[in-house]
């Protein structure tokens, strides 16, 4: 890790993370507010600073800004044993990914009909009941929703103007230590026919076969895929199921199109085994 990133990273924490204590939100939730918004500007703004640099080093520098910020310890060994500011690093830079993913996805579906929502997002929707779908998909969310169990939604407009939940969606730093908890419940949405996908920043989990195969299917162990397919912000890990991404999102604002035409079409054949490489045309 180069001096120029870890500066770069501190800098750019350091004056969101000013800028957003001094905006008016209430005083028990302002530091943890500033501290998301810090994590998120620094690792967007990094990974568009520092386009050659692996996002596992990016995230792990705004990992120690953030420790350090909270310790006042810069030695890493040291900031790892402080419990409290691992805690708290954990706890903020998770929503604030969340939220990147939310941000970034949305400008890259902006005319297609199509919005990703933050957990709560959509909790606000069924409590409103503004969603079209049928009472046993609502139900199903309901559930999902007050487990904790997915980090976002894909919501689709149908041309009549109603709005229905087709897609949920993991977002993950790092997976390596919960990636077997994490696909039963991607698992589990294949089955009931939404889309499911999974969104991850540090990919190095992948260069061990079996996560590959969680993914991708194909194993003894693994005989199925795990997940509809997985964007990754690494350029070393792409296969079937496995795609590399940016912070454009291209590749997943084609497959969220194609998911959203494909159950809204013929949603009982939208089961495990669909790819979004297969071309399909609705019937008009």
């Amino acid at each position: 890790m180069t001096d120029d990133i870890r500066r770069f990273c501190k800098e750019t924490y350091e004056a969101v993370y000013a800028r957003e204590m001094e905006d008016g939100h209430g005083a028990d939730k302002k530091e943890t507010h500033a501290q998301k918004e810090a994590i998120k500007a620094a690792i967007m703004e990094a990974m568009r600073s520092f386009p050659a640099t692996d996002t596992s080093e990016l995230w792990r520098s705004i990992y120690e800004v953030h420790v350090h910020h909270k310790s006042g310890i810069d030695n890493a060994e040291t900031i790892a044993k402080v419990i409290s500011a691992d805690q708290s690093w954990k706890k903020s830079s998770g929503h604030a990914f969340e939220e990147m993913i939310k941000f970034l996805a949305n400008e890259a579906l902006s005319d297609t009909g199509i919005e990703i929502l933050l957990q709560r997002d959509l909790s606000i929707m069924l409590k409103e009941k503004t969603l079209a779908n049928e009472p046993r998909d609502i139900s199903w969310l309901k559930e999902k929703v007050k487990g904790n169990v997915f980090d976002l939604y894909a919501v689709c407009e149908r041309k009549d103007e109603k709005k229905f939940c087709f897609g949920c969606i993991q977002s993950k730093t790092s997976i390596r230590d919960r990636v077997t908890r994490d696909r039963e419940p991607s698992i589990q949405a294949m089955q009931s026919y939404f889309w499911s996908t999974i969104i991850v920043l540090d990919g190095d989990f992948l260069r061990n076969h079996k996560f590959v195969s969680m993914v991708n299917g194909g194993s003894s162990e693994f005989p199925e895929n795990g997940w509809h397919g997985m964007y990754v912000f690494s350029d070393r890990h792409s296969q079937d199921r496995i795609y590399a991404t940016d912070l454009e999102l291209k590749t997943f604002r084609d497959h969220a199109r194609k998911a959203a035409l494909y159950w809204l079409s013929q949603r009982q054949w939208f089961d495990r085994a669909w790819r979004a490489e297969i071309e399909f045309v609705a019937d008009e």
